[in-house]
């Protein structure tokens, strides 16, 4: 059959050959064993579902094997043999553009070279999934095949509930994940919930088919890591950044790090990521002993070298050891995945990486002990740290949470907030998305190096016309952004689409995206999907990453996400998602995104202008209403541009009334 025939054929009325499972690739851990005999049960019923009940006795024993095995049902006899990746758009089949489109995003997301645990359709963070299992990819595949533009399809965690009539201005999908009742939202019962086969964690851009790759969290980190160096006034030449994890996510760091010109220390305990990042690219080197560590990096100072090093290893020796050998550490985060602390988020010291996953599976209490206490210990390390001046920050990833938890050493003297900050409070937040700049990406559907070549060129010359006339609070955004732009090229930043991130404001979106269906209109470039992370101005309500800067007492509500992606939805969006968890954890965050495919047409360019500047403003509206200063600057601002905008503005309080 060719490529198109087996996207259109769905789920197999022949099954295919059960497959081998290939241990050369990244797979994910064990999950633990949560579910009673009658719950496994009803996971198997769950998962035969989709088969017709002839196969039902053949795939029975099959699935009850996977489940116990991997305490998960991922139907591996159904992954397609053939590769996945993001093909050219003209390669899939069907009756609408907007659909291919997400085909292609679906196919990136779930490319060997893009995704974390791509057998288990992880795309990052050890359990952010764009499907639960293989035959939801194979029937949402061929319900995109048979879409028209006058039909939305139904995204249940994962599960294709249907195509519905609507209409052409509708979203052709709306996709919600994990989205529980709220008592109901604590680790394990997502566990519980996702090993029944019925709700799943889409992380942000994974369950939304919208990641692409590490490049978008390069572009955030390397912001936050050049701000970083600005907050404490000292040049990246020769200083040293040391953080962990190498994942989906994570493996950017060290890529950042390079762009802002520091010393990166990154701490890995899984070889075989740790080899990707490296033969990517991602890391210049990797060592493997704390000695060699300590002479590489006094090396490295001495020199002013601007080099990433993978430590193949623990993160907490890296910082014991630092502190045992007065290594001075100028900058010092940590991004593992602590919103997944006991299913592979975060492995304990003094384990190694294949005992830890043993132990994780088999006795799951002594793991949670071992996390907890060697969270202890990397804790009481980085304060020790911070005493000698480095500058700790939370990058929104639960370490201090799950550290609090653990009852590590991390509250400040009033015993409810954090000693350290969070990026977003301290760096991003009031630096870029009070002012409404957040990470606005694209990706060239055609597939074509070139076109991206000519977006890059374009976005380029809008954000240095507007530059001319920006005011001052922005500058400094504008040119790092300019900078970047300018670099994304030689920076070698592509894994899988052809696409591009940059952090913009509502006006540079819609400048950049309204160029960009020109182009398409003139012929000179294809289509173009326009997207964004969660982890952007008002898509996610998140209390210790996203609306960490948010002082009124409201950070723990999700009003502004909801309202988010119901406005996406009526303004022209092509896709729409919202989930339950995200970097920070299943229950500690609502997070929305969206997807936009531009075609050349006036209908495009509409929705694009109606679009992207609700996107923006509805989070700069509720900042302002928190009163941050830099919020209702922005505005004010806007509502001087766009007469229709009327927000209501806060009346400021004398402190000396109190």
């Amino acid at each position: 059959m060719t490529f198109k025939e087996q996207i259109q054929q769905g789920i197999p009325s022949i099954l295919p050959q059960k497959k081998e499972y290939d241990p050369a690739i990244n797979h994910a851990p064990k999950r633990k064993e949560i579910l009673s005999a009658e719950e496994k049960k009803l996971a198997l019923k769950n998962a035969l579902r989709y088969f017709e009940p002839q196969h039902h006795a053949e795939l029975i024993q099959e699935f009850s094997e996977e489940l116990e095995t991997y305490g998960r049902i991922y139907m591996y006899r159904l992954r397609p043999d053939y590769r996945m990746y993001a093909r050219p758009i003209d390669e899939y089949p069907g009756k609408s553009l907007q659909a291919k489109a997400i085909m292609h995003m679906i196919q990136n997301n779930l490319d060997y070279a893009v995704a974390q645990h791509p057998h288990e359709l992880i795309t990052y963070g050890g359990n952010g999934a764009v499907f639960q299992n293989w035959a939801q990819y194979l029937l949402t595949m061929q319900y995109l095949s048979e879409m028209t533009d006058e039909q939305t399809l139904t995204m249940y965690s994962g599960h294709p509930m249907g195509l519905f009539p609507s209409h052409s201005e509708a979203p052709r999908v709306v996709v919600t994940n994990g989205m529980v009742i709220p008592n109901y939202s604590k680790p394990d019962d997502w566990e519980k919930m996702n090993a029944l086969g019925v709700s799943q964690y889409g992380q942000m851009t994974a369950g939304s088919y919208m990641y692409i790759g590490p490049q978008g969290i390069v572009h955030g980190t390397t912001i936050t890591v050049l701000n970083g160096f600005r907050k404490i006034k000292q040049n990246p030449e020769g200083s040293l950044f040391v953080t962990s994890g190498l994942g989906g996510m994570s493996g950017a760091q060290p890529k950042a790090g390079n762009i802002a010109g520091c010393i990166t220390v990154c701490a890995e305990v899984n070889p075989k990521i740790t080899k990707i990042r490296h033969e990517q690219g991602w890391i210049n080197e990797i060592v493997t002993s704390t000695e060699e560590l300590v002479q590489r990096v006094a090396s490295a100072k001495a020199k002013k070298e601007t080099v990433s090093i993978a430590y193949l290893g623990n993160v907490v020796d890296v910082w014991e050891c630092f502190d045992k050998e007065n290594i001075k550490i100028d900058l010092g985060s940590d991004q593992t995945s602590l919103h997944n602390p006991w299913a592979g988020g975060y492995y304990p010291v003094g384990i190694s990486f294949e005992e830890a996953n043993e132990m994780m599976a088999n006795n799951p209490d002594l793991f949670k002990e071992k996390v907890q206490e060697s969270l202890r210990r990397q804790a009481l390390a980085i304060n020790k740290h911070t005493a000698k001046g480095t500058y700790f920050f939370d990058y929104g990833n639960a370490f201090l949470l799950e550290a609090s938890r653990a009852g590590a050493d991390v509250m400040a003297e009033n015993n409810i907030d954090f000693k350290y900050p969070s990026y977003v409070q301290d760096i991003m937040g009031p630096m870029c998305f009070d002012y409404g700049f957040g990470p606005f990406r694209w990706v060239c559907v055609s597939g074509k190096p070139e076109d991206l070549q000519k977006t890059d060129a374009i976005a380029s010359q809008i954000l240095e016309e507007m530059a001319k006339t920006a005011p001052n609070e922005i500058q400094q955004q504008m040119q790092d952004n300019i900078k970047w732009i300018k670099g994304a090229q030689e920076n070698k930043l592509v894994v899988g689409s052809q696409a591009r991130i940059l952090y913009a404001d509502a006006e540079g979106r819609i400048k950049i995206a309204e160029a960009f269906n020109q182009a398409i209109a003139k012929g000179e470039i294809g289509a173009v999907v326009l997207g964004r992370d969660h982890h952007d101005v008002s898509g996610t309500d998140s209390p210790y990453r996203e609306t960490s800067n948010i002082y009124d007492g409201s950070r723990f509500t999700a009003d502004m996400a909801i309202h988010n992606v119901i406005g996406d939805s009526f303004r022209g969006a092509t896709w729409v998602s919202i989930h339950n968890g995200g970097g920070v954890g299943w229950g500690e965050v609502i997070n929305g995104g969206f997807g936009m495919v531009l075609d050349g047409s006036k209908e495009a360019s509409k929705r694009l202008a109606s679009m992207l500047f609700w996107d923006v403003n509805n989070g700069i509206s509720r900042r302002s209403w928190a009163r941050n200063d830099e919020a209702i600057f922005a505005i004010k601002r806007a509502m001087q541009v766009e007469p229709l905008l009327k927000v209501t503005l806060p009346n400021l309080v004398d402190e000396k009334l109190f």
